[in-house]
């Protein structure tokens, strides 16, 4: 069969499988919806105009592809949106938060890279909706290209956007990444999720430690911790570094301190849970790894994409908000010569903030 021939119950029956198909593939919701995003150009619009992207550049680079799918991938007609948990059991997360000398790392990165476990996953849905009706055109993508991936899970009743700007699920949280499949399948669709469940709770914008929820719903990467540890390539500027704490790649806070993040839901892949201790390794001991131990240890790992340099940078803020040792102060001063004027900047001002915690605890007797 075709699925040009498909008649409306052909179709209504086929997204009730392609839902089933969804779970045996370990997605924990698939929904899916049109691909009139008209509601989202002018939010997008106030936003780059008012800067709020920072260096990210390649949000705005691709016009009206990332608001109009089917200007994207011609013929789209439909995007199954699915989301996949990925929490691991028993990670600590407050904890690490609360002791300054070992490294936070954003949850989601402390595995393998998800991006090709998803994609993967949506093609094999493809092929198994091909399988089905024949030839379709698709494309998976996964936090890879110019799609608002949080604006069509709402649309496809996934969840709702928090003050946060991150997408909610009431009986999930946030905790989870998203993916698409779009496909010119004109498949029924389903009700995008109605009404804001955040009412007057304003946990994430009281909890972000730099102030980048500006409004509600609304984000200046420049302050934001996730941004300032991936995305930007420079210099973190100084009126955010002790704000950082530590947190050497991304930021949970505002996720962690949500309501709804009790409902969470320990994930169930393998290759989210930790590796290399990186959900509660020491500020020193990742400072300690050379350029081809750093290499080694995430390969595979959304940390790899930051490189090594970025890397030191991250974790030299996290030692000069350390409390003061003599190893600490050690291994900053054996990273001085690094062939880095990035790194080099970054270790001369954590040694600066431990000198002076060391000068006040001599002073205090």
């Amino acid at each position: 069969m075709r699925h040009s021939s498909l008649s409306p119950a052909d179709l209504a029956s086929l997204a009730q499988r392609i839902k089933t198909w969804g779970r045996e593939l370990g997605f924990q919701q698939l929904g899916i919806t049109d691909v009139d995003l008209a509601e989202e150009e002018p939010r997008l619009a106030r936003w780059l105009a008012a800067g709020h992207q920072g260096e990210m550049s390649f949000m705005a680079k691709h016009g009206t592809k990332r608001t109009r799918p089917a200007e994207l991938i011609p013929g789209t007609v439909r995007v199954i949106s699915v989301r996949l948990d990925y929490l691991p059991a028993e990670v600590e997360t407050a904890k690490v938060l609360g002791q300054p000398e070992l490294a936070y790392v954003s949850r989601y990165a402390t595995g393998r890279d998800y991006h090709k476990l998803m994609r993967k996953r949506l093609a094999t849905l493809a092929q198994w909706i091909e399988a089905e009706v024949g030839p379709i055109g698709y494309r998976a993508f996964v936090d890879s290209a110019p799609v608002m991936e949080r604006a069509l899970a709402r649309k496809a009743g996934l969840g709702w956007f928090g003050k946060n700007a991150m997408l909610l699920n009431p009986k999930a949280g946030s905790l989870f990444f998203l993916g698409e499949l779009y496909t010119d399948l004109p498949l029924p669709m389903d009700a995008p999720f109605e009404g804001d469940h955040c009412g007057s709770c304003s946990a994430c914008r009281t909890a972000c430690p730099t102030g980048a929820i500006v409004e509600d719903r609304v984000i200046d990467a420049r302050a934001c911790i996730s941004y300032l540890t991936i995305e930007l390539f420079g210099a973190i500027p100084e009126h955010y570094r002790e704000a950082m704490g530590n947190r050497v790649f991304g930021c949970d806070d505002c996720q962690l301190v949500c309501p709804y993040t009790r409902f969470t839901r320990a994930t169930q892949e393998a290759d989210f849970a930790p590796r290399h201790d990186l959900d509660r390794a020491s500020l020193l001991s990742l400072f300690a790894w050379g350029e081809e131990e750093f290499l080694e240890k995430t390969a595979g790992s959304p940390i790899r994409r930051i490189g090594y340099e970025r890397w030191l940078r991250n974790l030299a803020v996290g030692l000069g908000n350390a409390p003061w040792s003599e190893a600490v102060e050690a291994a900053l001063r054996a990273r001085l010569p690094y062939p880095s004027d990035l790194v080099r900047e970054h270790v001369r001002w954590a040694l600066g903030r431990q000198r002076d915690r060391r000068d006040k605890r001599i002073a205090s007797g």
